[in-house]
């Protein structure tokens, strides 16, 4: 998590008071991130949708981000009302604007304002939060129609960030190349799609919410499982789907040297049979990661729970 030292003495008191603030309710920044994750996929309703990425979303969708970014930071802190802007917050009203791009509309209502700039991008994973006071001097001389305007470079550099660039979960869709997307989302069945997703994206942090993108079902853990899904269906072909809700399973998963997935998630990994000094105790045999073109010979062991 990318976290900001906080200036000692910053220009405008409110302002930093604001900052501490956000900084007291989340020392690490890991809720907001995990703010910031579920909102992306809030919008997207990949279950229902099969959508991964802003640019699939409607016009009036992505407006709406913004909006649900400011209701779900709310809910997360409980931070409360303000009289005429957004939030109450160190005892300054203070407003919240996101912006995909980082360029804020600032409203004729804001100007002078204490305003929270959010931002975020899902293909890099990170997010960014700060403080800055919508005073005159830091706003554009230029309006659009509605009297909005924005930060102009000096009310950028004012900006005191209490996350810049900071990680969240990632989405695998948007890390994989396109054709392999398009591979995976061409599948006949969910049950095909989850297959076709744990053959690509190999060595990747998957959420759940990406097996229900791909799967595009009520029951889309069902779809991973042993007994039908696909870990019995892959497993043939060499490959262990290892659980991030199963200590032992995360133990394996960093033993192998494989990226170890967090509670939540899975990560899949194709493994060959390996001599002791070189490998990993599974099911009663040795195991190491295979290479990528590495022929497979024997299934995969079954994990221990």
């Amino acid at each position: 998590m990318s976290l900001i030292n906080l200036p000692s003495a910053v220009a405008d008191p409110a302002v930093a008071a604001v900052a501490a603030e956000l900084r007291r309710f989340d020392p690490d920044g890991s809720r907001m991130a995990k703010v910031f994750r579920s909102t992306f996929d809030q919008l997207y309703d990949g279950q229902h949708t099969g959508r991964y990425s802003v640019e699939q979303l409607f016009k009036t969708e992505k407006t709406h981000f913004g909006t649900l970014i400011e209701i779900n930071l709310q809910r997360e802190f409980n931070i409360a009302d303000g009289s005429v802007l957004d939030f109450t917050i160190a005892g300054s009203e203070v407003d919240c604007k996101y912006s995909h791009t980082g360029a804020w509309m600032l409203p004729i209502e804001s100007f002078d304002q204490i305003i929270v700039v959010a931002q975020a991008d899902d293909r890099k994973s990170v997010w960014s939060v700060g403080v800055v006071r919508a005073a005159e001097a830091n706003r554009r001389t230029s309006e659009n129609r509605d009297k909005k305007t924005g930060l102009n470079a000096l009310g950028r550099s004012q900006i005191v960030w209490v996350f810049k660039d900071a990680q969240m979960q990632p989405n695998a869709l948007l890390q994989l190349p396109p054709s392999a997307v398009s591979k995976i989302m061409a599948g006949r069945s969910g049950q095909a799609r989850v297959n076709e997703l744990f053959r690509w994206a190999t060595n990747t942090r998957l959420s759940r919410n990406i097996i229900a993108t791909v799967a595009q079902q009520d029951d889309y853990m069902k779809r991973v499982r042993y007994n039908g899904g696909a870990r019995s269906a892959l497993r043939p072909e060499g490959y262990l789907i290892l659980g991030g809700d199963y200590f032992i399973q995360r133990d394996l998963a960093a033993v192998l040297g494989a990226v170890v997935p967090e509670p939540g998630e899975l990560v899949s990994v194709r493994v060959t049979p390996a001599a002791p000094e070189e490998g990993i105790g599974i099911d009663g045999a040795w195991w190491r990661l295979a290479m990528p073109h590495e022929r497979i010979d024997m299934p995969a062991p079954v994990l221990p729970r």
